[in-house]
């Protein structure tokens, strides 16, 4: 008897399917951040971040180039089970002929294209898209959407409109919708003066970017933040004001882990969000202390946010995206661990009573309830994890070989 064969027996006692969870896994789309291979650079002109973000370390390899990114993200995606989706930022547009005679505000489908080609040759589910509201000369003072400088606000109001006219395309391309996450930076190192205006400015230039898109082809998401670096004492698109927005325009909120405080958990707000949206959208990351976008583990809050997707039969209510960015660690590694852990704690929910756990709680069987949880923390999971990577052709836990070799032979050489 195979190692899987003694796990689907151990987990069939607990009325557990392994042959249902793992087809059921194998559906999942997750979409993986292109921002990892270049530190957040992009290829329209900054060579700095700005906006409260920031990458920390310089391990060789950097890619430069659409070149060398798309062979980073082909070499990560080939060690990567399951479905997958590529999330660009408009900062990696295509520009060729165009760079420095069009700007964010004038950017196309057509710069976009070169990675629908390539999405489309690794076999790829589909792409979402963000506009790109930092690691630009026009913000101006630290300000984007919410400028009290008028032909700021339009510039950025102009490139949002773009970047969903641009998503609309992308949909249509791949024949599902396109997500399309609207994150902005803006804010104050200090405390404010005014706390109102900007986010009444704030809303006017989400309300013009919105006017008019396609919603067949198109889901718009707006993502809140606590601070970020240099805007430590108040955050223009705060989670209060995201959500009643996301709830009077019926549009999708993003929930990123690392935006909130230490203490609140992206995982009790999955269900509580649930309960009013249609849909929810994701950033999976692992912030330390703060919204450090640490490479994604396979730790206790992400098996509950897992778990929170999975038992409320949300698989195709919530869009997972990743989103975290660590230039300390060999790039490549750093996506294929963040993503097959989520796929991991993907499986672990999938391999979870889902249904007798509800009903000892409904019967206030709250001693077996705890009991069989702990149980299940100990079944075989690896057992099923490895019979997936098998069944998926995919390298096992052997798979840092791999990029070892790729750093060797092709990160090393670049200066």
């Amino acid at each position: 008897m195979t190692y899987y064969e003694i796990a689907n027996k151990l987990y069939a006692t607990y009325g557990v399917d392994t042959e249902a969870a793992l087809d059921k896994l194998a559906e999942i789309p997750i979409s993986i951040h292109c921002w990892q291979g270049d530190d957040v650079i992009g290829f329209d002109g900054s060579d700095s971040l700005s906006g409260g973000i920031q990458t920390t370390g310089n391990y060789p390899g950097r890619a430069r180039t659409f070149e060398e990114l798309k062979e980073d993200i082909r070499k990560a995606f080939s060690l990567i089970p399951g479905k997958k989706r590529l999330n660009l930022h408009a900062s990696y547009a295509i520009l060729g002929a165009d760079k420095g005679k069009v700007d964010r505000d004038g950017y196309t489908y057509k710069h976009f294209e070169p990675w629908v080609a390539f999405a489309k040759e690794i076999g790829l589910d589909g792409i979402d898209f963000n506009p790109t509201f930092f690691g630009h000369p026009k913000m101006k003072d630290g300000l984007s959407l919410s400028s009290p400088d008028e032909e700021t606000r339009k510039f950025w109001v102009e490139h949002g409109k773009r970047c969903l006219e641009i998503a609309a395309e992308l949909g249509k391309a791949f024949g599902k919708p396109c997500l399309v996450n609207i994150w902005i930076p803006d804010g104050f190192k200090d405390v404010p003066a005014d706390r109102l205006t900007p986010r009444l400015r704030l809303k006017r230039s989400l309300d013009e970017i919105l006017e008019n898109y396609d919603k067949q082809w198109v889901i718009p998401a707006v993502e809140s933040k606590v601070f970020g670096i240099g805007l430590e004492s108040y955050t223009v698109g705060s989670n209060e004001f995201y959500q009643n927005y996301a709830a009077k325009k019926d549009i999708c909120c993003l929930l990123d882990n690392g935006h909130y405080h230490p203490l609140e958990y992206v995982s009790d707000k999955i269900p509580a969000l649930l309960a009013f949206y249609d849909k929810v959208a994701l950033h999976v990351t692992r912030g330390v202390r703060w919204d450090s976008d640490h490479v994604v583990l396979f730790e206790d809050e992400l098996k509950e946010i897992a778990k929170e997707i999975v038992r409320n039969n949300a698989t195709d209510k919530v869009l997972i995206g990743l989103d975290y960015f660590d230039a300390s660690i060999n790039r490549v590694a750093a996506w294929v661990t963040g993503a097959r852990n989520m796929q991991k704690a993907l499986l672990f929910a999938l391999l979870q009573p889902n249904d007798k756990l509800k009903a000892l709680q409904d019967g206030a069987e709250f001693t077996e309830l705890m009991n069989v949880q702990e149980e299940l923390k100990t079944l075989p999971l690896g057992a099923v994890w490895e019979e997936y990577l098998s069944r998926t052709k995919t390298a096992g836990a052997d798979w840092l070989t791999e990029v070892k070799k790729y750093e060797a032979e092709i990160l090393s050489k670049r200066n």
